[in-house]
C-alpha cells in the first residue's frame, strides 16, 4: 500500500506538503496539488483512516438507527443515506430497532462509545407509544449530534428532516372531495399511534371538516388479520366511495378487497395510498400515491448532520421535504 512518505519521495517534496495538498490546503499551490492528486490516483493511494481518526478525533462514521427495512420507505431512505455518506467520504453503521425501545436504547449505547461521530434515526414505534426519549436526549447531552427523520420527538431539540404529513393527506382528501365529488371517504391506518400517523389523520379530518363531511377511520394498529378487517368494513359499509391509506401497504390491500367484493376501481371506489416510486406496480389497477421523497430525505439527513459535525456554530433546523401526489389508475 502506497504511503505519504513514498508519495513525497517520488515527488521530491516533503511529507507535510503532500498531506496538505491532499487536504486541499490554501498553503499549497494549485500546480503542486495537481501533481500530488495525479500521482496519488495513479498509485491508488488510500489515506490511513485510523491515523486520521487519532489525529482529528473523528471516526468519519455515521450511526443509522432504523425501525425496520422491510418497509420500502426506510429502505429507500437508507439508500439515500448511504449514497450521500459515501460521496462525502463517510461510512455508516446501520442498526435496526425492530420497533423496540430496548433495542433502540442498546443501539445508541453501543455506538456512542466513540464508534460514530453522530446519529441519523427514526424513532421506534415502542419509543413513541411509551413516550420515552430520555435515551436520545442523553446522547445529545454528551455532545454527540442526533438527526431525526420522519418519526421525530418534538420535545427534543435537534436537526430534523420530515415529510409534510399533515398537508399531504389534507390535499389528497381535498382532491377526492372537490375533484372526484367523493362524500364517504374512509381513512385506513395501521400507524395511528405514531407521530406521522397522527399528523396524517389530522390532515384528513381537517379537509372533511371544511367540507362538512363525517370522518370514517379504520384503525388497524396491532391487527393481524388486516385483509379480513378491510374486507368486512367495505362489505358492511357499501356507501364508501374513496379510501385514503396513510401507510405503505393497506391501500394495496384495500384495492384487492374491493375487487373481491366486485367493486370497480375507480368507478365505485377511489384509492390513494402512501408510497415510493414503484409502489404503483404492486396493484392492479395501479394505485395513486402520496409519494414521499425517501431518497431525498436520506440525502438531506446526511448533508444536515455533516454540516452539524463540521460547523462550529451550526444552526439546528427542521427541514420539510414536500411529498407529491402522483395519480395512477385507482383515481379518476
Amino acid at each position: 500500500m502506497t504511503t505519504l512518505k513514498e508519495l513525497a519521495k517520488l515527488l521530491n517534496i516533503s511529507v507535510s506538503t503532500v498531506s496538505k495538498a491532499l487536504n486541499d490546503s490554501h498553503e499549497i499551490s494549485e500546480n503542486t496539488k495537481k501533481r500530488v492528486y495525479e500521482l496519488a490516483e495513479k498509485l491508488n493511494y488510500k489515506p490511513n483512516r485510523i491515523a486520521q481518526q487519532l489525529k482529528t478525533n473523528k471516526t468519519k462514521t455515521i450511526g443509522v438507527i432504523l425501525p425496520t427495512v422491510t418497509n420500502p420507505f426506510f429502505a429507500e431512505v437508507l439508500h439515500g443515506i448511504e449514497t450521500a455518506a459515501t460521496s462525502s467520504d463517510y461510512d455508516i453503521i446501520v442498526c435496526l430497532s425492530n420497533e423496540s425501545l430496548g433495542k433502540e436504547l442498546r443501539s445508541l449505547e453501543l455506538l456512542s462509545n466513540g464508534s460514530v461521530d453522530g446519529f441519523i434515526m427514526a424513532v421506534a414505534r415502542e419509543s413513541q407509544v411509551e413516550e420515552e426519549s430520555g435515551h436520545i436526549k442523553s446522547v445529545i447531552d454528551n455532545k454527540i449530534p442526533v438527526l431525526m427523520f420522519d418519526r421525530v420527538v418534538n420535545e427534543i431539540i435537534c436537526d430534523k428532516v420530515i415529510v409534510d404529513d399533515f398537508q399531504s393527506v389534507y390535499e389528497a382528501t381535498e382532491y377526492l372531495i372537490k375533484k372526484e365529488k367523493r362524500k364517504n371517504i374512509l381513512l385506513v391506518s395501521n400507524i395511528e399511534e405514531l407521530s406521522v400517523g397522527k399528523l396524517r389523520t389530522k390532515g384528513y379530518r381537517k379537509a372533511l371538516e371544511e367540507a362538512n363531511l363525517q370522518p370514517n377511520i379504520l384503525k388497524l394498529d396491532n391487527v393481524e388479520d388486516v385483509e379480513d378487517k378491510i374486507y368486512e368494513y367495505l362489505k358492511d359499509n357499501g356507501k364508501t366511495d374513496a379510501i385514503i391509506s396513510i401507510d405503505h401497504i393497506t391501500g394495496v390491500i384495500a384495492i384487492n378487497m374491493a375487487k373481491k367484493l366486485g367493486k370497480s376501481i375507480p368507478r365505485d371506489l377511489s384509492v390513494i395510498g402512501f408510497g415510493y416510486e414503484h409502489t404503483h406496480l404492486l396493484s392492479s389497477p395501479k394505485i395513486s400515491i402520496i409519494h414521499q421523497k425517501a431518497f431525498e430525505i436520506g440525502e438531506m439527513s446526511v448533508t444536515l448532520l455533516i454540516d452539524n459535525l463540521n460547523t462550529e456554530n451550526h444552526t439546528l433546523q427542521t427541514i420539510v421535504v414536500p411529498s407529491e401526489l402522483k395519480f395512477s389508475e385507482s383515481t379518476i
